[in-house]
């Protein structure tokens, strides 16, 4: 039997989701993870692309990330369970850590954040500099890209609302000691490559902690305010003017996100092409 079932939903990702299988499987011992790739509502060579690497494939004609989940959860032959996002990278030991962080209490285990942005602009990069020290960013197991869970925890995946920001709604779903992070895994996260796709995130975002705060889940947590903004500049004074590009986001994301809040337009995926290239 397959230690772990590794599930990778897939819209149109035939351009990214090799860089992710080469390193899933390199270093794998053969039949040691069950991978099951997702391909849902396809319009390019996503599924073909997953089966040169010898992984199975399951396709679906609805483009639908929940949908692909569900699928890729029945076809699923082991427990734990780890979701990939197709767009980031993660490896075999990287999976073998977060399987190996489930028991104990500990329900939900996530990776590091490995940001890859040596070739971003400087916008972008000072961004993510405010961002990623953040206390609910560090904290939570959201995105990250990867969420391995028990076979308890995938039971209370698998009962989310279904709402469009998942892995938020994944996070919130465990208590603080139900969840970890764990430091020795690492999943590689690829930002977008210019201000205007970092928007359009980021306006996803807003529109996600909205869904969720006016529905059965709580995201206070997932809030940043101003005394976690005063805190990560008292321990890094030269982040004071990433902290100007940090605001200027936030608002213009908060501003530009209030017509599909006032609409309850939960379903539009504003996707950061940028970042698959």
């Amino acid at each position: 039997m397959p230690s772990a079932s590794v599930i990778i939903p897939a819209h149109n990702e035939a351009r990214v989701i090799g860089r992710l299988l080469s390193r899933l499987l390199d270093g794998a011992a053969p039949g040691e993870f069950d991978i099951v790739v997702v391909a849902n509502g396809c319009a390019d060579d996503t599924a073909s692309v997953a089966r040169d690497f010898g992984v199975r494939v399951v396709e679906t004609p609805v483009p639908s990330k929940r949908e692909a989940l569900r699928l890729g959860d029945q076809a699923a032959a082991a427990h734990p369970r780890v979701y990939v996002d197709a767009d980031v990278e993660v490896g075999a030991a990287g999976v073998r850590a977060l399987r190996d962080a489930l028991g104990a209490g500990t329900l939900a285990a996530a990776p590091e954040r490995a940001l890859a942005l040596d070739d971003r602009p400087w916008p972008v990069r000072a961004y993510y500099a405010v961002w990623n020290r953040l206390p609910a960013v560090r904290e939570g197991l959201f995105g990250r890209g990867v969420i391995a869970v028990s076979e308890e925890g995938n039971r209370r995946l698998m009962d989310l609302p279904p709402v469009m920001g998942d892995d938020l709604a994944a996070s919130l779903a465990f208590a603080p000691g139900e969840r970890r992070v764990v430091r020795t895994a690492h999943a590689v996260i690829h930002p977008p490559r210019t201000l205007g796709d970092l928007m359009r995130r980021r306006i996803r975002a807003v529109t996600v902690v909205a869904e969720i705060e006016q529905g059965p889940m709580a995201a206070q947590e997932a809030r940043t305010g101003p005394r976690d903004l005063l805190a990560v500049a008292g321990r890094a004074p030269w982040l004071l003017p990433h902290l100007g590009v940090f605001l200027g986001v936030t608002l213009v994301a908060r501003a530009r996100a209030r017509r599909a809040v006032r609409a309850k337009d939960y379903t539009t995926w504003l996707r950061d092409e940028s970042s698959r290239t």
